[in-house]
């Protein structure tokens, strides 16, 4: 990978991870987490890769990744990445440029930037098809991955679901509002999680801006779910998915996702045997990382992909 500058922002005072903002090909500023980058004790194994969905950004992944940068027995560094208008990264200017390939492409110059030249991914959603795009292009990057409630088949219900969701979404008057928002939309997809959670899941989405909550993501960001036509097929990736075989893969399952169907879940087993997959009780599109015992699980696959390169 060519080498590209980044410039490392303060430690957060919570603890945890570094901001770090690095440029895009086309100069658009772009912000990553980074968990376990200077403990010595995270050298040894492969760090982990995490990919958001279509609106989300890195909060999704803070628990996850103190977990597993902090394990007693095996941490890892842990690096999440702001796609270009959401979170800390920049807003483009030209909203037809919020697409997955150019998505992939920011992530390797992050990748780049930080020195990263091998991890294990976690695609949530969205971030799974940018492992897809990745097979095609650098799958050299990848070492291992996990496909968070995503697979190369997109449910047409399931999008119109979250299309609908996302253009009617009102604006919160407070935490608790956002919260109770969240749970009145999700809670028959997300039986699993208590009033905590959801509280938690509000401070992942929204973010405080001139005295307001608002969605953390450029609203010009749902233009390109204008132009999908529900009424016709949406295209597949197979191949790309076969791509993904080369490496130890999981499949994560949400109980109650619209978006990854359990009949395009057994063929993704028929393409790739070694799949390994996980259905998540009491979760829906897309199951939340650090829930449901999915740490440990996580972690497990983790050192069999440590031992299988051992070897």
């Amino acid at each position: 990978m060519a080498n590209r500058k980044a410039d490392t922002a303060a430690t957060v005072a919570t603890g945890g991870y570094e901001s770090v903002f690095f440029s895009a090909s086309d100069g658009l500023k772009l912000h990553a987490a980074d968990y376990g980058r200077h403990n010595p004790a995270t050298r040894d194994r492969l760090p982990v890769v995490c990919l958001p969905g279509l609106t989300r950004n890195t909060r999704d992944f803070d628990d996850l990744a103190r977990l597993l940068s902090t394990d007693p027995k095996a941490p890892r560094r842990v690096v999440s990445f702001d796609y270009r208008g959401r979170g800390q990264s920049g807003w483009d200017k030209d909203p037809s440029r919020y697409t997955i390939i150019i998505e992939a492409e920011d992530v390797l110059s992050g990748m780049a930037a930080l020195g990263l030249e091998h991890a294990i991914f976690i695609g949530t959603s969205r971030g799974g098809l940018i492992m897809h795009v990745l097979a095609a292009t650098r799958p050299g990057v990848m070492a291992a991955g996990v496909l968070n409630d995503i697979g190369p088949v997109i449910e047409g219900a399931g999008l119109a679901q979250i299309k609908a969701y996302l253009s009617r979404m009102p604006q919160p008057k407070s935490w608790a509002d956002a919260a109770q928002i969240l749970s009145e939309a999700h809670s028959k997809s997300f039986p699993a999680l208590t009033e905590t959670d959801w509280a938690d899941f509000a401070r992942a989405i929204y973010v405080e801006k001139d005295g307001h909550l608002v969605a953390d993501y450029d609203p010009k960001l749902l233009h390109g779910l204008k132009d999908i036509d529900l009424g016709t097929p949406l295209p597949t990736l197979w191949p790309q998915f076969a791509g993904l075989g080369r490496m130890p893969l999981m499949a994560l399952h949400g109980e109650h996702s619209t978006l990854l169907s359990t009949d395009t879940l057994e063929k993704m087993k028929d393409c790739i045997p070694a799949l390994q997959t996980v259905t998540v009780a009491g979760q829906g599109h897309a199951p939340i990382l650090h829930l449901s015992g999915l740490p440990d699980i996580l972690t497990r696959f983790f050192a069999s992909v440590d031992k299988q390169r051992r070897h």
